[in-house]
């Protein structure tokens, strides 16, 4: 079948970015669809540890980064979003912690850096009383805990609820496609296509913009682009990252930054945790990154899994960890190229032709990601709905909706 479908903007991957971008530019006013090639968020967001940040974790060196003052606004406008007054209503998304803390466990290089990113932090940073310290450290015991614990504006959020809360409003323009392939896009406005394959037949879909949004899968869909070799694609870079899941039988969930020696900025440990549904609130998974995971590359899974339980042993000696289940597994962000491989400061989106490249390159940015989106595609003129009720119609008829991809902690027995 090559009919003749159209729509306005044809968006390319379904992770929380995608979705969010889905959102913000139907409520533009933008006719928009998403493809996904398999589930909702099955790459880089359910691998994420749902924190949404405020630049904390770049700022232990004392000097507010780039990176930092980017991200400095994103807790506030999101938790608009989550009371229904921000750009999106996220009134469905489940907050798993209002807060997110650092502990500096007492040496002096960690208290040396907590005590430097609360200054250049100043207003965005709280050091709490022994009294005032989260549920986890109020039950330790013979253990006292050492150091100090600082409250962030930092929160988590359960990212599947997130998922299912921005794909709620767009259901009937949510497909699954595994197969699909991107040409033309030259730049004079007369769009860019998506072939896509439904194992029965063969679908055209021309779109005035295309917006690839698919993380990793970026690069393979930028390789295979049949374009005008006037273009240049941008080029990607993966950060790898070895992250360890491990259920605990523990009320109290952590959600923290641990903060080590190293000369680096990256937390020694961070911590989120997901509720066992089976456990009636006994059980939870943590989730464990920085460092931990930055380092873990080089280990084995059997290797990194030792080595994670040896880390929690040492942070908290009051939890009882040998009934403990552990898991890990290697992901990748994938993120725009940068000199050195650095960490990118912002969001990403460059428009190459009538083909938009994004990349969030973090979480919480995507709300920068929908400023930026917006911005371009009304600076390139490109107002006014088309009339793409024929297109879904065609779509819904022969291609599936996509459900939320399982999480990594869902795993585990």
């Amino acid at each position: 079948m090559s009919a003749d479908l159209k729509v306005q903007i044809a968006i390319v991957g379904g992770g929380i970015a995608g979705l969010w971008l889905l959102n913000r530019l139907n409520q533009a006013g933008y006719d928009s669809i998403l493809i996904e090639k398999n589930a909702l968020g099955g790459g880089q967001t359910l691998a994420s540890q749902g924190i949404i940040h405020g630049g904390l974790k770049y700022a232990l060196d004392g000097n507010l980064s780039p990176a930092s003052s980017a991200i400095a606004d994103m807790p506030g406008r999101w938790r608009a979003c989550l009371k229904g007054d921000g750009e999106l209503d996220l009134q469905g998304c489940q907050v798993l912690s209002s807060h997110f803390y650092m502990w500096s466990s007492g040496s002096y290089r960690s208290r040396l850096k907590a005590f430097l990113g609360s200054k250049a932090l100043r207003g965005r940073i709280d050091a709490l009383q022994p009294a005032q310290y989260p549920a986890f450290f109020q039950d330790t015991g013979e253990h006292k805990v050492k150091g100090t614990v600082y409250q962030l504006t930092d929160f988590v959020v359960d990212t599947p609820s997130l998922l299912a809360t921005l794909a709620a409003p767009w259901r009937d323009r949510l497909f699954q496609c595994r197969d699909i392939q991107l040409s033309g896009g030259e730049g004079n406005n007369s769009g860019a296509e998506l072939t896509l394959d439904t194992g029965e037949s063969s679908l055209t879909l021309r779109a005035a913009r295309v917006i690839l949004c698919a993380g990793e899968g970026n690069e393979a869909l930028l390789a295979d682009w049949q374009h005008p070799y006037t273009l240049t694609p941008p080029s990607m870079q993966r950060r790898s990252l070895h992250m360890v899941t491990v259920k605990v039988t523990h009320p109290a969930p952590p959600y923290m930054h641990c903060i080590g020696d190293s000369f680096g900025m990256t937390p020694r440990l961070t911590v989120t945790a997901h509720p066992c549904k089976e456990s009636n609130g006994s059980q939870w998974v943590w989730y464990l990154g920085g460092e931990l995971a930055e380092s873990g590359v080089q280990r084995s899974e059997q290797d990194q899994q030792a080595f994670a339980r040896q880390e929690l042993q040492s942070l908290f000696p009051w939890i009882d960890f040998s009934q403990s289940v552990w898991s890990s597994f290697f992901v990748n962000r994938a993120e725009p190229r940068v000199t050195d491989q650095q960490r990118p400061d912002n969001a990403y989106i460059e428009a190459c032709g009538d083909v938009l490249v994004c990349w969030p390159t973090k979480l919480t940015l995507c709300p920068n990601l929908g400023d930026a989106a917006v911005a371009m595609l009304d600076e390139q003129g490109l107002i006014g709905e088309d009339d793409s009720r024929r297109t879904l119609k065609t779509l819904n008829e022969l291609l599936s909706t996509p459900d939320v991809a399982i999480s990594p902690w869902e795993t585990l027995r």
